[in-house]
């Protein structure tokens, strides 16, 4: 008996149970969804247009041997890798030919000079003619000519640094055969880095209407703008370009695009000619109208709100974007800050559908707690 007893207990409580659990899920099958509402917003936002990029030093050249005649490398007076100053020597080739050509040509100098010297003297005591001084006056300078141009050839067997900058790799070695033309190394000026990045034609009008006076003919200050460079690490590099652009004078008729430059500082030696990145352009958009992306839905390529109307529905309207943002869009027309539009709850509504009893949250702490895109 008591056995029974407890089975009927267990068989009560267990009934009791089902009927409560099933009289719970009624009750919330019955409760309303959170419908939370709010307004769009006028707000400073910035936005960021990013380009692929290619960075070369400000100076980077190609040095060579100029010398007419083939000579042996005798010295070279630096490695790869070093920092050179302008006008330092950096490499040597034998001039042994040049030298004596020179003490040659200055003989003749010599000669030219002297004979000059007795003409102009027999010309004072009106023994020769002035025709005579004029010829021989030309022969000097002939001379002086011929040594000038020998002695230039022999300045082209010492190679020296043109500017400041950062040698390369070494083409040749010590007692190599140098004729003229042969490449010896590079050199670069990587004080100022040009980083070069395409841009496409529409965006360059909108960035050329943007500027109410252009620097120059290819230079131009983008107002309310930071260009950045992201490196190949995706790491930002230090110094930015400030606002202004240098603009090449010719689109490409293949890709539309026009190429930018802008120059960044590299005080710290970073950047080196040849290596690439991303330009990043941060422009900031002065009183625009934000929503969140979250208050938004998707139906054939267009996108829309729920817009709480005077009649307590929520009303389907389409909305134009103008740029995106993390988790805002930027609005061009659609709607305004006085409409109230759906934030939470956009995928339980239908069209036309009565809000009872919406929450309102302000646009400021919206945009506190923005982490979905559009729904």
């Amino acid at each position: 008996m008591k056995y029974l007893h407890v089975k009927s207990l267990f068989l009560i409580c267990l009934t009791f149970g089902i009927s409560a659990c099933s009289h719970h899920g009624e009750h919330h099958q019955h409760e309303q969804p959170v419908i939370v509402v709010t307004n769009p917003i006028y707000k400073d936002v910035t936005i960021k247009q990013q380009y692929v990029c290619l960075i070369n030093s400000r100076r980077h050249i190609v040095i060579r041997a100029q010398q007419k005649e083939a000579g042996y490398l005798d010295e070279i007076h630096l490695k790869e890798g070093d920092a050179v100053e302008a006008g330092q020597v950096l490499f040597q080739i034998i001039p042994t030919l040049y030298k004596a050509r020179l003490d040659a040509e200055l003989a003749e100098v010599q000669l030219a000079q002297q004979e000059y010297n007795n003409t102009k003297k027999l010309f004072e005591d009106r023994v020769v003619s002035d025709k005579e001084l004029a010829l021989f006056a030309a022969k000097l300078a002939k001379a002086k000519a011929k040594a000038a141009q020998a002695q230039a050839e022999l300045n082209f067997t010492t190679v020296r640094a043109p500017f400041d900058g950062i040698i390369d790799r070494l083409h040749e070695q010590q007692g190599s055969l140098i004729k003229e033309g042969d490449k010896l190394t590079t050199l670069s000026d990587n004080k100022v880095m040009w980083v070069y990045f395409n841009v496409p034609e529409a965006q360059y009008l909108n960035y050329l209407w943007q500027v109410k006076t252009p620097l120059s003919n290819s230079r131009l200050e983008l107002p309310d703008s930071r260009i950045e460079l992201i490196l190949a690490n995706n790491k930002p590099f230090p110094y930015d370009a400030g606002n202004i652009v240098t603009v090449e004078g010719e689109f490409n008729r293949e890709t539309g695009n026009i190429p930018f430059r802008a120059d960044f500082p590299n005080p710290n030696g970073l950047l080196r000619h040849g290596q690439t990145g991303n330009i990043v352009i941060h422009k900031t958009l002065r009183n625009a109208l934000i929503i969140p992306q979250r208050a938004t839905f998707e139906i054939l390529d267009k996108v829309y709100v729920f817009v709480l109307g005077e009649d307590g529905a929520a009303h389907q309207r389409e909305i134009k974007i103008e740029h995106e943002l993390d988790d805002l869009f930027v609005i061009k027309s659609g709607v305004t800050n006085q409409d109230q539009i759906i934030l939470e709850g956009v995928q339980l509504v239908r069209d036309g559908q009565k809000i009872e009893t919406p929450q309102y949250r302000k646009p400021e702490d919206a945009l506190k707690h923005l982490k979905f895109h559009a729904e």
